[in-house]
């Protein structure tokens, strides 16, 4: 029997107040504001219900059903190796390279020689026609570079040619700390260096603003965006300066943007900054046009330990900068912060992207954020912390001022200092580092260790500031985890000192291990005692010489401070207990408990005061 078609119509429509109304009972009179908003690192607030926007038009930026182009990284140092990886690449999916030179901030200790002739033993059996080949130079060399690629390719259609030389003279200059002219006469030199390349008939963009150094350094998506938007305007006033026509001018600036594991944060950030850029040539007196926007995986997310949870950091940002509307999206290897990657952590990079394209269809649709309440409300109040930034530094003298001053340095050392507060309390967890750690797991092999770029000597030059220096989040912990190995033969170890049963003490059990263990610390398990003889025996055949009491807070306050004296006779040299001080803290304390572990404590000095009563030299560097 057919069953009567819905009449959709029937239904009244549901209004914000109706969904209110339902939270609200949800609620039973908690605060609206503490329980359904967030607060973001760069000072606003998210509503969890935000309004719909049925008529939010998407976001002019890459066209429907047109993918984003797959770039791969190339960094190798020795040419022919990097010359197979490039043809490997595009082999297997990519559609162009982004050329990784030896003096970029972005090189890592590796990167390609910037010579003329290893520089075409690298590209051979390139056809330049068929790939997009982003330049990242650094170190004030993109202009020989870009002179270099334009004489190797001289052959080519120059119109056929998407060559990106990445000219960023801001970014030389705030990655050094270090510019040997002063920024008018090298604003005057980036003019006539694109009006040079442009005589050969070169079109694609020329010259990058770029977000990732501001990013690696601590930035808020916010303070990213008002670093590109003031670099980007600096640049545009260079080439008028230079006497390019505005548009032809605005054509020739792309940007770069750092896709983090804040997926809606992700997906926001190009489109907050194409509206952005819109506004910058609207107020030029041009008509709005789409900029030229890559996206990279963040580097400070990247993690050495349990590396493989970076395929999953590198997917959902991917995603998100794909379906944000990037037009071309860099993976870094999932092994990218162990040193030189493999083949397999490459292809894994590329498929990463290939596999949101081929067979989930990501592209196919043009923004599908918009009219999402989400999307929208993000992306407007993202945009909103953006400009009045970008125009503080406008008010300072411009992005080169805002560095030379240290100003814009103090903006994201706070930022900086606030998101490590949260990755040593734990707020902001670190999957397989700070939490779930894995002890003992294989590290998946690489071409070659990272290196340590040599600090540059103090320099001179015309501009001096401080230098951005990029640091990945999972560092501190890091560096705790590296100095536990290094004292491997002092065997690192806390004994879980469980009292009574399972249901006791599982609980705090779990959460003390992984804490212990974030810092090295081996911390085995235990099926629990019952009586302090048996404990004491355990503890010294355990070879430990730290302890963790982990029970309830009823058997803590039974039993918590003879346990404690008697691990301490017994040679503990420090005795925890897991969970928060009470108020028998006096007497436990007065017993020899050393210190409480419990959510939301600093991790990291934690950890540091543990492995200093071993002896274990603490600050090693990862």
């Amino acid at each position: 029997m057919d069953q009567p078609a819905l009449d959709l119509d029937s239904f009244p429509p549901a209004t914000r107040a109706d969904w209110l109304a339902l939270v609200e009972s949800v609620l039973k009179g908690a605060p609206y504001d503490k329980r359904m908003l967030t607060r973001t690192p760069d000072g606003f607030s998210l509503d969890a219900l935000p309004e719909r926007r049925r008529d939010a038009a998407p976001i002019a930026g890459r066209p429907a059903g047109a993918p984003w182009k797959v770039i791969a990284r190339l960094d190798h140092d020795d040419p022919a190796t990097a010359n197979a990886q490039m043809l490997e690449d595009l082999n297997g999916g990519a559609d162009g390279v982004s050329l990784v030179f030896a003096a970029s901030p972005y090189a890592g200790g590796f990167g390609l020689p910037a010579r003329f002739e290893e520089l075409a033993a690298t590209l051979e059996g390139l056809m330049p026609e068929m790939a997009t080949l982003r330049v990242e130079a650094g170190g004030f060399q993109g202009r020989d570079i870009a002179l270099a690629l334009a004489r190797l390719f001289e052959n080519t259609d120059p119109a056929a040619l998407d060559l990106r030389f990445g000219l960023d003279p801001i970014g030389d200059f705030a990655a050094r700390g270090a510019a040997p002219i002063d920024w008018g006469t090298l604003a005057a030199r980036l003019g006539q260096t694109v009006t040079a390349l442009r005589g050969r008939g070169l079109t694609a963009p020329m010259v990058r603003a770029d977000g990732r150094l501001h990013h690696g350094a601590g930035a808020t998506d916010a303070q990213e965006l008002a670093a590109v938007l003031a670099t980007g305007l600096a640049y545009l006033r260079a080439l008028e300066a230079a006497g390019l026509p505005l548009d032809e001018a605005a054509r020739s600036i792309e940007v770069t943007l750092t896709a983090d594991v804040d997926q809606f944060g992700t997906q926001a950030k190009p489109r907050a900054f194409r509206l952005l850029w819109q506004n910058v040539l609207e107020a030029c007196g041009l008509a709005p046009s789409p900029v030229a926007l890559h996206m990279e995986t963040a580097w400070r997310s990247l993690t050495r330990h349990d590396p493989h949870v970076n395929l999953l950091r590198g997917t959902l940002a991917a995603f998100a900068a794909g379906v944000g509307g990037a037009d071309s999206v860099s993976v870094l290897p999932f092994t990218q912060a162990l040193g030189l990657p493999e083949a397999e952590a490459r292809r894994l990079a590329r498929n990463t992207q290939l596999i949101l394209m081929e067979e989930s269809n990501l592209h196919r649709v043009a923004d599908p954020g918009a009219g999402a309440g989400a999307i929208e409300e993000r992306t407007e109040k993202l945009a909103a912390a953006a400009w009045e930034l970008f125009r503080q530094i406008e008010r300072e003298g411009g992005m080169v001022e805002a560095l030379e001053s240290g100003a814009w340095q103090a903006r994201l050392g706070a930022a900086r200092a606030a998101r490590l507060r949260d990755i040593a309390t734990r707020r902001l967890p670190l999957t397989g580092t700070s939490e779930f750690p894995l002890l003992g797991a294989a590290v998946p092999t690489v071409i070659a260790p990272a290196r340590r770029r040599a600090a540059l000597s103090p320099a001179e030059g015309a501009l001096m500031c401080e230098p951005l220096k990029g640091e990945r989040l999972a560092e501190p912990f890091e560096r705790l985890r590296a100095a536990a190995a290094a004292a491997a033969a002092a065997a690192p170890r806390v004994f879980l000192a469980n009292l009574g049963t399972a249901a006791d003490f599982t609980a705090r059990a779990g959460f003390a291990r992984a804490a212990f263990e974030a810092g090295g610390i081996e911390a085995p398990g235990n099926d629990g005692f019952t009586d302090t003889a048996t404990l004491v025996q355990a503890f010294r055949a355990s070879g430990a010489r730290l302890a963790c009491l982990c029970s309830s807070d009823a058997l803590y306050a039974a039993s918590a401070i003879e346990a404690a004296a008697a691990l301490k006779a017994a040679g503990a040299l420090r005795v925890y207990l897991a969970g928060k001080a009470g108020e028998d803290e006096p007497a436990q304390r007065a017993a020899g408990i050393d210190g409480f572990l419990f959510t939301g404590i600093d991790l990291v000095a934690f950890l540091e005061g543990a492995q200093a009563a071993l002896g274990i030299a603490v600050g090693v560097e990862p």
